[in-house]
Protein backbone atom coordinates (compact mmCIF):
# COMPACT_ATOMS: atom_id res chain seq x y z
CA UNK A 1 0.00 0.00 0.00
CA UNK A 2 1.37 3.61 -0.61
CA UNK A 3 2.75 5.00 2.58
CA UNK A 4 3.74 1.68 4.11
CA UNK A 5 7.22 1.67 4.42
CA UNK A 6 8.60 -1.55 5.69
CA UNK A 7 6.92 -5.05 6.82
CA UNK A 8 8.42 -8.15 8.20
CA UNK A 9 6.81 -11.07 9.74
CA UNK A 10 7.34 -12.09 12.87
CA UNK A 11 5.71 -13.98 15.98
CA UNK A 12 4.22 -12.48 19.00
CA UNK A 13 1.84 -13.34 22.15
CA UNK A 14 3.39 -16.79 23.25
CA UNK A 15 5.61 -17.96 26.30
CA UNK A 16 8.65 -19.07 24.34
CA UNK A 17 12.11 -16.24 23.24
CA UNK A 18 13.03 -16.74 20.13
CA UNK A 19 10.85 -19.10 18.60
CA UNK A 20 11.68 -21.11 15.70
CA UNK A 21 9.26 -21.44 12.62
CA UNK A 22 8.66 -25.16 13.80
CA UNK A 23 8.17 -24.62 17.33
CA UNK A 24 5.66 -22.05 17.17
CA UNK A 25 3.71 -24.64 14.16
CA UNK A 26 3.49 -27.23 17.45
CA UNK A 27 0.55 -24.87 18.94
CA UNK A 28 2.61 -25.18 22.09
CA UNK A 29 4.24 -21.65 22.11
CA UNK A 30 1.15 -19.80 22.34
CA UNK A 31 2.66 -17.27 19.37
CA UNK A 32 0.56 -15.42 16.39
CA UNK A 33 2.32 -15.01 13.40
CA UNK A 34 2.11 -11.44 12.57
CA UNK A 35 2.84 -8.64 10.19
CA UNK A 36 4.74 -6.21 11.85
CA UNK A 37 4.24 -2.63 9.39
CA UNK A 38 6.20 1.00 9.77
CA UNK A 39 3.90 3.05 7.86
CA UNK A 40 4.17 7.38 7.07
CA UNK A 41 1.19 8.30 8.47
CA UNK A 42 1.36 11.03 6.67
CA UNK A 43 0.05 9.15 3.24
CA UNK A 44 -1.63 6.33 4.91
CA UNK A 45 -3.62 6.03 8.11
CA UNK A 46 -3.53 3.72 10.84
CA UNK A 47 -7.51 3.41 9.88
CA UNK A 48 -6.77 2.75 6.02
CA UNK A 49 -4.37 -0.29 7.09
CA UNK A 50 -6.96 -1.85 9.40
CA UNK A 51 -9.61 -1.75 6.75
CA UNK A 52 -7.32 -3.89 4.65
CA UNK A 53 -6.55 -6.01 7.43
CA UNK A 54 -9.92 -6.72 8.36
CA UNK A 55 -10.87 -7.67 4.64
CA UNK A 56 -8.08 -9.07 3.19
CA UNK A 57 -8.72 -12.01 5.77
CA UNK A 58 -11.26 -13.88 8.10
CA UNK A 59 -11.68 -12.48 11.35
CA UNK A 60 -14.40 -14.49 12.34
CA UNK A 61 -12.55 -18.20 11.68
CA UNK A 62 -10.75 -18.86 15.39
CA UNK A 63 -7.10 -20.44 14.91
CA UNK A 64 -7.52 -20.96 11.41
CA UNK A 65 -7.25 -19.13 7.93
CA UNK A 66 -8.40 -21.16 5.06
CA UNK A 67 -6.57 -24.26 5.14
CA UNK A 68 -4.21 -23.20 7.87
CA UNK A 69 -5.33 -24.27 11.26
CA UNK A 70 -3.63 -24.11 14.54
CA UNK A 71 -3.44 -21.11 17.42
CA UNK A 72 -0.27 -19.51 15.46
CA UNK A 73 -3.04 -18.51 12.13
CA UNK A 74 -5.53 -16.89 14.78
CA UNK A 75 -6.84 -12.94 14.13
CA UNK A 76 -4.52 -10.61 16.02
CA UNK A 77 -3.78 -7.05 16.30
CA UNK A 78 -0.95 -5.76 18.52
CA UNK A 79 -1.64 -1.60 18.84
CA UNK A 80 1.56 0.76 19.92
CA UNK A 81 -0.15 3.50 21.27
CA UNK A 82 -3.62 4.50 22.91
CA UNK A 83 -5.56 6.28 20.09
CA UNK A 84 -4.46 2.90 17.95
CA UNK A 85 -6.45 0.93 20.28
CA UNK A 86 -9.25 2.81 20.53
CA UNK A 87 -9.48 2.89 16.70
CA UNK A 88 -8.86 -0.64 16.27
CA UNK A 89 -11.97 -1.21 18.64
CA UNK A 90 -14.15 1.24 16.74
CA UNK A 91 -13.53 -0.41 13.31
CA UNK A 92 -13.56 -3.87 14.54
CA UNK A 93 -17.38 -2.80 15.91
CA UNK A 94 -18.02 -1.21 12.47
CA UNK A 95 -16.93 -4.24 10.35
CA UNK A 96 -18.41 -6.44 12.92
CA UNK A 97 -21.96 -4.57 12.06
CA UNK A 98 -21.44 -5.48 8.44
CA UNK A 99 -20.43 -8.84 8.69
CA UNK A 100 -23.35 -9.38 11.31
CA UNK A 101 -26.07 -7.79 8.46
CA UNK A 102 -24.29 -10.57 6.01
CA UNK A 103 -24.74 -13.49 8.09
CA UNK A 104 -21.50 -14.31 9.57
CA UNK A 105 -20.47 -14.99 13.35
CA UNK A 106 -18.61 -12.77 15.55
CA UNK A 107 -15.00 -11.07 14.55
CA UNK A 108 -12.72 -13.51 16.91
CA UNK A 109 -9.65 -11.05 16.47
CA UNK A 110 -7.85 -10.41 20.03
CA UNK A 111 -7.38 -6.44 19.87
CA UNK A 112 -4.22 -6.07 22.78
CA UNK A 113 -1.44 -3.00 23.82
CA UNK A 114 1.66 -4.24 22.09
CA UNK A 115 3.84 -3.05 25.64
CA UNK A 116 5.34 -5.28 27.16
CA UNK A 117 4.55 -8.32 24.33
CA UNK A 118 7.98 -9.19 22.18
CA UNK A 119 7.94 -9.24 18.82
CA UNK A 120 10.07 -12.19 17.69
CA UNK A 121 11.54 -11.35 13.60
CA UNK A 122 10.82 -14.51 11.72
CA UNK A 123 13.49 -16.43 9.66
CA UNK A 124 14.85 -14.95 6.41
CA UNK A 125 13.17 -17.68 4.40
CA UNK A 126 9.22 -16.24 5.62
CA UNK A 127 10.63 -12.67 4.79
CA UNK A 128 9.16 -11.31 1.92
CA UNK A 129 7.84 -14.43 1.12
CA UNK A 130 5.97 -14.02 -2.36
CA UNK A 131 9.12 -11.94 -3.79
CA UNK A 132 11.20 -15.39 -2.86
CA UNK A 133 7.99 -17.58 -3.52
CA UNK A 134 6.30 -16.03 -6.95
CA UNK A 135 3.76 -18.66 -7.27
CA UNK A 136 2.66 -18.60 -3.48
CA UNK A 137 -0.29 -17.51 -1.79
CA UNK A 138 -2.14 -14.85 -0.07
CA UNK A 139 -4.34 -15.07 2.64
CA UNK A 140 -6.14 -17.26 0.77
CA UNK A 141 -9.27 -17.22 3.26
CA UNK A 142 -11.49 -13.55 3.64
CA UNK A 143 -15.23 -13.25 4.09
CA UNK A 144 -15.34 -11.24 0.80
CA UNK A 145 -17.11 -8.34 2.02
CA UNK A 146 -15.82 -5.20 1.83
CA UNK A 147 -15.24 -2.61 4.68
CA UNK A 148 -17.94 0.25 4.86
CA UNK A 149 -16.50 3.32 2.95
CA UNK A 150 -18.74 5.44 5.61
CA UNK A 151 -16.86 4.00 8.24
CA UNK A 152 -15.33 6.32 10.96
CA UNK A 153 -12.17 8.09 9.48
CA UNK A 154 -9.87 8.65 12.57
Amino acid sequence: MPGVIETSVGYMGGTLANPTYEQVCTGETDHAEIVKIVFDESKVSYQELLEEFWTMHDPTSLNRQGGDIGTQYRSALYTTTPEQYVTAVQSRNIYQGVLTNEGFGEITTEILDAQGIEYFLAEDYHQKYLQKNPQGYDCHSSTGIAYPSSGVNV
